[in-house]
């Protein structure tokens, strides 16, 4: 029933009281319970009768000659108008309360950075990959993250993502693949610019700590720092902060997890996150949730890789919590969770509202934990940091063409079948004619351990030009490092021409990439092609590299292992 059917219910009972009706009780319809009429309110469209019962004096039929089914029925029209009034009043909190939680999430734009990756091409029955990425923020910026410790001259300092987990949901929605990055992994963080004060960060000389990315303009430039290191496209990104993993924590009653030994997280010197825990599985809340994550010092070797795991851990517990044990038919429990994980998430537009979340976690949750991968990317020690190796960009790859890092695909991915068969994947855009096609040479064949192969470029330009591309040229300048041949090409318009050369020279449609590092087509040749005329496909490997640790969303018997120099009786 409308408000406006509800008034003229009212109005009808006031106008034409019947004997046993007492015109006193009638209230005054002055519209304050009504609500604000808003379509997104969630009140239903009215055609004027409601479960039957006349909208007005005029639709009801006449009364029967001994008036005792009158009352009966003006009853009925009380009621209705009651239960409409309440109804349009809860609808109208319920949408009040809606754009409060709206109001509290926090949002940055996606990608502060000049690169751009191609959106993945979708399966045969149309559906595509999405890719997450989850930060976590060490921000010192309010009283209630400052309360929760760590050194005083880093309050009020610019944030560091000390957490960067990649999520990837398979196009089919069977699996979840994540990927962690140490905090201290060197990267290349490219130009980003702030989109609060226009502040230009040019691109770092590619041996800087993959944390500092969010000081160069907030989260998009750490999605910018991902997707040039991945080539992975990033859809969205979610950002919580320390005070925020602890409500979450609290709001679900606490997240069990595991230790080999007892565990006191502090030395002699004042290092370590504090957390103390006996031996066995246990749930974790509030400042103790957050010890956990934070913690280096008494796991393992007391490096990155060892919080990283523990993470994992937590992670998976998380999930297993959520879909298994949290009592979310509880309203209490319910509205507590929504108000604290709102108040602790910065996300892209794309996710900035309530329903947009409650879309996403329900995508997420029709994974079975079975089918939940965890994996760190695969890492060498460079003094007391940290780069990635050739195996990170074997995991890479895989979530790049949505392969399962379980093993446990039913059938290929589209992609990787046709990189196995060394042939591109058909494009939806038509290539110019061979001879039309300008294409440039890099040589990139330098290695960590080899000099550049002489004479490449002009070698490769050479080959496409006898296929009938007249217009190829070699760069004989410039020298890159591509452990793989590639070719790349800056917007879509030139995606089947850059699929084209690869066509012909038999490299697979994986290592076809859009990039805004160029600005034509751009055959790289590869440290796999560093002589010869005929290329080669290297044989691509669909595991998931050992190196990666993975661990399986479902396993809830791994612990961690204490440093016994950190343990206590």
């Amino acid at each position: 029933m409308t408000q406006r059917a509800v008034r003229e219910t009212l109005r009808d009972e006031r106008r034409d009281p019947g004997p046993d009706d007492d015109p006193a009780g009638v209230p005054a319809d002055d519209g304050e319970h009504a609500a604000s009429g808003d379509d997104d309110g969630g009140t239903p469209p009215s055609d004027g009768d409601d479960d039957g019962i006349p909208a007005s004096r005029e639709d009801a039929p006449a009364p029967d000659s001994g008036g005792g089914r009158r009352p009966r029925r003006r009853m009925l029209k009380w009621v209705a108008a009651v239960l409409a009034l309440v109804l349009l009043g809860a609808a109208g909190a319920g949408y009040v309360y809606y754009r409060h939680l709206n109001g509290n999430i926090k949002q940055n734009p996606l990608n502060l950075g000049d690169h751009k990756v191609a959106e993945p091409t979708p399966n045969a029955a149309g559906q595509t990959p999405l890719n997450i990425l989850l930060i976590g923020s060490d921000a010192r910026d309010s009283k209630a993250n400052q309360d929760l410790g760590g050194a005083r001259e880093t309050f009020g300092s610019t944030p560091l993502a000390d957490v960067q987990m990649l999520l990837h949901l398979s196009a089919d929605r069977t699996n979840m693949s994540v990927i962690s990055m140490p905090r201290d992994t060197l990267v290349r963080i490219p130009k980003c610019t702030d989109p609060e004060d226009g502040t230009v960060y040019e691109a770092s000389n590619g041996r800087t700590m993959t944390n500092q990315s969010l000081g160069h303009g907030g989260p998009g430039c750490t999605v910018a720092t991902w997707q040039e290191l991945t080539g992975i496209h990033i859809d969205h990104f979610v950002m919580v902060d320390f005070a925020g993993v602890v409500a979450m924590a609290d709001a679900v009653g606490g997240v069990p997890v595991c230790v080999d030994a007892n565990i006191l997280s502090r030395d002699s010197q004042g290092h370590g996150s504090g957390l103390k825990l006996p031996e066995g599985t246990h749930p974790v809340k509030g400042e103790q949730a957050l010890q956990w994550l934070r913690t280096r010092y008494g796991f393992e070797d007391g490096s990155d890789l060892a919080r990283a795991k523990a993470q994992h851990m937590y992670m998976n517990s998380l999930a297993r919590e959520l879909r298994e044990n949290a009592d979310l038919s509880n309203p209490n429990k319910l509205r507590r969770l929504a108000e604290e994980a709102t108040r602790a998430l910065t996300v892209d537009p794309g996710l900035d509202t309530v329903k947009k979340l409650y879309d996403l976690s329900n995508e997420l949750r029709r994974v079975d934990p079975e089918r939940i991968t965890m994996t760190t990317m695969p890492n060498r020690y460079v003094g007391a940091r940290v780069e990635p190796t050739e195996d990170a960009e074997q995991l890479f790859r895989l979530v790049r063409e949505d392969i399962a890092l379980d093993g446990k695909d039913e059938e290929p991915a589209p992609a990787a079948e046709a990189a196995k068969e060394k042939k591109p994947a058909a494009s939806a855009e038509p290539a110019a004619p061979d001879d039309r096609i300008a294409v440039q040479v890099v040589n990139g064949t330098r290695t960590d351990t080899l000099g550049t192969a002489s004479g490449r470029a002009s070698t490769v330009a050479g080959l496409l030009q006898e296929k009938g591309f007249t217009g190829a040229t070699a760069d004989t300048v410039g020298s890159l490092s591509e452990r793989l041949t590639l070719v790349r090409y800056p917007s879509a318009d030139l995606k089947g021409d850059a699929l084209r050369v690869a066509e012909a020279l038999g490299v697979p449609a994986s290592s076809v990439r859009q990039s805004t590092d160029v600005s034509g087509v751009t055959l790289v040749v590869g440290a796999d092609w560093r002589e010869g005329t005929a290329y080669e496909a290297p044989e691509q490997d669909d595991t998931t590299p050992e190196s990666a640790k993975a661990l399986n969303g479902a396993d809830d018997s791994a612990c961690m292992k204490v440093d016994p120099a950190y343990t206590w009786s």
